[in-house]
């Protein structure tokens, strides 16, 4: 992790007219600089996210063959025409830097080694993917809520138990505002490539 300047500490907003203790939260910079003292071991799976630091469960066998298998899917369908990051940070805002089960990519034409200089922004990302097993509940809300408010257009949930996909679309500041339920038999064009469909039951496997 690169070294980078300390940014001002920040709080979250008390609620108006109380005196309630405030969590404190922290910045990108500092979430890197606690990684540089040790603080966060290099073996720990954690995001930061709404400037809160969340250690993440465990991969299971069932979540890491999906990744895997989708890491094919993306590659062919999408190679010509997009990067295909797989469980790598994505900068959002100030106070957040998640990594996704996916994060399909603008291309690079321009660098040999794709976002070797820097982490992908939201400004790069065509679509998210995330694969919910343990973290059905976290995925959609925490983490959608913070994909919609850096204004990320289209993110897919992968939830297993429920064997189903659900993606979002339209972000806004509150969330996202089209929400929809794909079952087996469906059919996905992700907003940024309307000629590339992907049938729910190629992503569920």
């Amino acid at each position: 992790m690169a070294v980078r300047r300390a940014t001002t500490a920040q709080t979250a907003p008390a609620p108006e007219g109380t005196d309630s203790p405030r969590p404190r939260l922290f910045t990108v910079d500092e979430y890197y600089k606690m990684a540089e003292a040790g603080i966060l071991g290099p073996d720990e799976r954690v995001e930061l996210i709404g400037g809160v630091i969340y250690r993440m469960n465990p991969i299971g066998p069932r979540h890491h063959s999906d990744v895997i298998r989708l890491n094919r899917l993306f590659t062919r369908r999408l190679l010509d025409v997009a990067e295909v990051g797989v469980q790598g940070p994505v900068r959002l805002a100030n106070l957040a830097e998640p990594q996704p089960d996916f994060a399909i990519l603008r291309q690079q034409p321009d660098q040999r080694r794709p976002y070797a200089l820097g982490h992908a922004t939201a400004s790069d990302v065509y679509f998210l993917v995330e694969i919910a097993d343990t973290s059905l509940t976290f995925d959609l809300d925490t983490k959608a809520d913070a994909y919609a408010l850096d204004g990320i257009p289209e993110l897919w949930v992968l939830d297993l138990s429920g064997d189903r996909v659900l993606v979002h679309r339209e972000p806004t500041s509150h969330g996202y505002a089209d929400v929809r339920t794909l079952p087996r038999g469906e059919t996905i064009r992700p907003l940024a490539f309307p000629d590339v469909a992907f049938t729910a039951d190629e992503i569920l496997g």
